[in-house]
């Protein structure tokens, strides 16, 4: 990432009005990185500004450093989740698409929760939503960095801390959410012709004998 465009993108994170609450709300159009996208597997244009802003801005957050916590001694915990030292929490950001599908962005000085509101277009893709996230949550130690319960208000969360940045390679850890981003209306969209596929043959066999 350009270094113009990193100053962009921690100028908007840090500066804001003090009347504008705890959070920035961003529109996909915001200002892309002069250098091609990073991840191998091919994006749809129209998610393409989208999926950029959010690596952009995850890219920006994962700065993380190891913070022993304040009120507990010798506790080094997440302050994202602790929320006991306000000092230490940077501004909440949001990376809106349109008002199904969003990024809720939580940054701290050691860890980052990132929460995603999936594409629900009608009841069978809510179902088909919530089935498939409480797969994936009840399996969250497989993930390291997922979240057993999501923030309310959104379909499935991540957790990242330092020891996650130390452990892994942190521009993995942002392929690895954007690529789940990218991927999971997919999947949710040949569940769902999966499901009605499925639905029309069995009606289809259920009416035959009154043919």
């Amino acid at each position: 990432m350009g270094g113009e465009h990193k100053n962009d993108v921690q100028s908007a994170w840090f500066n804001r009005d003090s009347n504008d609450g705890a959070s920035l709300q961003y529109d996909a159009c915001i200002t892309q990185s002069n250098k091609p996208s990073e991840p191998p597997h091919k994006m749809s244009q129209s998610l393409r500004p989208y999926l950029q802003c959010v690596r952009s801005s995850l890219i920006a957050a994962l700065s993380l450093s190891n913070f022993a916590s304040q009120t507990s001694e010798r506790h080094n915990v997440p302050e994202i989740e602790a929320a006991s030292s306000p000092e230490v929490l940077l501004n909440p950001l949001t990376v809106s698409r349109n008002e199904n599908e969003r990024v809720f962005i939580e940054p701290s000085i050691n860890s980052v929760r990132v929460s995603i509101k999936i594409k629900q277009a009608d009841e069978i893709e809510h179902i088909l939503v919530h089935k498939f996230t409480r797969f994936l949550t009840q399996r969250a130690e497989a993930f390291f960095i997922l979240r057993r319960k999501p923030v309310k208000g959104y379909d499935i969360s991540f957790l990242i801390t330092n020891f996650h940045t130390e452990e892994m390679l942190k521009h993995k850890l942002v392929d690895f959410i954007i690529q789940f981003m990218e991927e999971v209306d997919k999947e949710i969209s040949e569940m769902k012709l999966f499901l009605n596929a499925r639905a029309r043959f069995i009606a289809e066999s259920f009416l035959t004998p009154f043919d």
